[in-house]
């Protein structure tokens, strides 16, 4: 396997990528803002065996499609360990998303090109930090850029209609991910250009092309059938207004009228020149190369740098703008600067920069890491107090801090003065693998909920019930028996007198758990007890003495409810 310089260098590339991205699996809970929510829905989902229609607690969870709950459900089903089961999508997904960048450049160029689109795909900030989530963005990713790769192989390299049809078939699956796994097919618009200036041999006129839009359709079937016909087959209002809300208000209608995350048009370009460090610092030199091989009429980059432009706009347009919206887009960013980066590596001032980046990271590491364990104490006790954090976490944490500066200063003496690149990948490798090892361990209780739920559960005891109000995923998630809810997205104040009601009716034996911000003036604060700390809140635990008269929510009540960290 390791005979040729070919294979070592593969080998390296792939043997790398498990560690960086594998680093930490099994050793985690789910952590905010959506992690817990998809698990929580996964686990429903095997508890209930109603895999159509999702549930977050007792409500319906109409936001996202199911696949990455599928997923995730299916590999708890497999493993039987939710620490496994919910991270595993996304590493599979990112290696899936790496290979194929990598076989692209190897086959749309040299098998050289195809190992530095990878590298710097991998080690580029935005990729790497979601890959080690367990959201829908890594996933969504894969199936756009496998979508890419079947109709880039047809395009570019056919005709090749298997790929042509894996193309299409795969952007249905980002579509049923979530909604905007369409835009892989943005990828016909600069193809067509190309076709009609006659830059290739790029041809869609033939009957085998409608192969292509039956696999997309096909692939939203697999998920849209069963769940409309069980929706209009049922005499359930709720299935058909989930089916309604997922189908228009969280896709066409999130996307024309954005009610949450609004930014200006210019915040993708902000988002790429800061997230996608380091291969977007080769901007400078690769814009001038691209125009040139463009005035050639190469139409492997016209249809890459076409793509890239049309999802950076598609994604401008609307008012709601998130960081991983254009995170598909960095795939193909990563392939089209690939063949300019040997030439690039070898140039003065980009050497240079990849030295004092790789200087800035390990000196600010080990400097943050030296200022816990010396600097102002005022700033470890705030993170006591707000974060719940251990004292003696923080220590540990420090040298772990340490321990990771000091590796980026030895890669720095040991590859900058030759490979530059080497130096900030080892430093970035460091970073990734011993956080994942050490910090998960340390911040996990605190990031989780899991410090607080065990806690919550050791002192109501093993016989009591438990009732959560103003709850987040990772309290239901993470709670040591069944708990009852009163819904989500309900106001607090109602659930409070839900919940009230509710512990009324077996007040020896019941406690609810109830987020410090939707405390209300009927309950007496002298008689209820800390439940710990997570995530920025503090959770209290109240028993029917402590409620006083009626919950009714005052104007400064509804002000502190919507001071909720999320």
């Amino acid at each position: 396997m390791l005979k040729t310089r070919q294979s070592r260098e593969f080998w390296l590339l792939a043997i790398t990528a498990m560690l960086v991205i594998g680093a930490g699996l099994g050793l985690r809970d789910p952590w905010p803002a959506d992690e817990p929510r998809f698990a929580l829905v996964a686990k429903q989902m095997v508890e209930s065996g109603n895999w159509l229609f999702p549930h977050r607690g007792i409500e319906l969870y109409s936001d996202k499609p199911p696949m990455l709950m599928w997923w995730e459900a299916s590999f708890y089903t497999l493993f039987g360990n939710w620490r496994v089961a919910f991270l595993l999508p996304s590493f599979l997904a990112t290696m899936g998303t790496l290979a194929c960048v990598y076989d692209l450049g190897r086959r749309l160029w040299t098998r050289r090109v195809g190992l530095y689109a990878a590298w710097a795909l991998l080690f580029a900030f935005q990729f790497t930090y979601q890959a080690k989530k367990a959201q829908i963005d890594p996933l969504v990713t894969f199936l756009i850029t496998l979508a890419n790769y079947g109709l880039l192989r047809h395009l570019l390299l056919g005709p090749d209609w298997k790929m042509w049809t894996l193309g299409w078939f795969a952007a249905g699956l980002g579509v049923i991910t979530k909604g905007v796994g369409v835009i892989a097919l943005l990828m016909l618009v600069p193809a067509s250009v190309a076709a009609l200036a006659k830059w290739s041999k790029i041809g869609i006129g033939d009957v085998r092309f409608w192969l292509g839009p039956l696999a997309f359709l096909g692939a939203i079937a697999l998920w849209l059938a069963p769940m409309a016909s069980v929706a209009l087959a049922t005499n359930q209002p709720e299935y058909r207004a989930y089916m309604n809300d997922i189908l228009f208000r969280q896709t066409a209608g999130r996307y024309a009228k954005s009610w949450d995350h609004h930014q200006p048009f210019w915040y993708h370009f902000g988002v790429m020149l800061t997230m996608w460090i380091p291969p977007i610092l080769a901007l400078p030199w690769a814009l001038p190369a691209w125009k040139r091989r463009l005035r050639r009429r190469d139409a492997r980059y016209l249809l890459l740098l076409g793509w890239w432009a049309l999802i950076v706009l598609f994604f401008s347009i609307p008012n709601g703008k998130r960081d991983v919206y254009i995170m598909p887009a960095l795939p193909i960013m990563c392939l089209a600067l690939a063949p300019l980066l040997p030439g690039i590596l070898r140039r003065i001032w980009p050497r240079r920069i990849l030295r004092a980046l790789t200087a800035l990271i390990a000196a600010g590491i080990l400097a943050g890491g030296l200022a816990i364990m010396f600097g102002n104490p005022g700033f470890e006790q705030k993170l006591v107090s707000q974060r719940g954090f251990d004292p003696h976490m923080l220590a540990t944490g420090a040298w772990m801090l340490v321990a990771i500066g000091i590796w980026g200063v030895l890669s720095l003496l040991v590859f900058a003065r030759r490979q530059p690149a080497a130096a900030l990948f080892s430093t970035l490798g460091g970073l990734w693998v011993i956080f994942s090892l050490l910090g998960y361990g340390l911040v996990n209780d605190a990031n989780s909920a899991r410090g607080v739920m065990t806690a919550v559960g050791q002192r109501i005891g093993p016989d009591a019930e438990l009732g959560l109000v103003a709850w987040k995923e990772q309290n239901l998630l993470m709670a040591d028996r069944p708990a009852a809810n009163f819904g989500f997205v309900i106001p607090w104040d109602e659930q409070l007198r839900l919940g009230v009601d509710w512990l009324s009716e077996a007040p020896e034996r019941r406690w609810l758990l109830v987020q410090e911000t939707a405390l209300l003036s009927c309950i007496d604060r002298d008689r209820i007890e800390l439940g710990g700390i997570s995530n920025r809140r503090r959770w209290w635990l109240v028993t029917a003495p402590a409620v006083t008269g009626p919950c009714i929510a005052t104007a400064e009540d509804k002000a502190r409810a919507n001071s909720d960290p999320d």
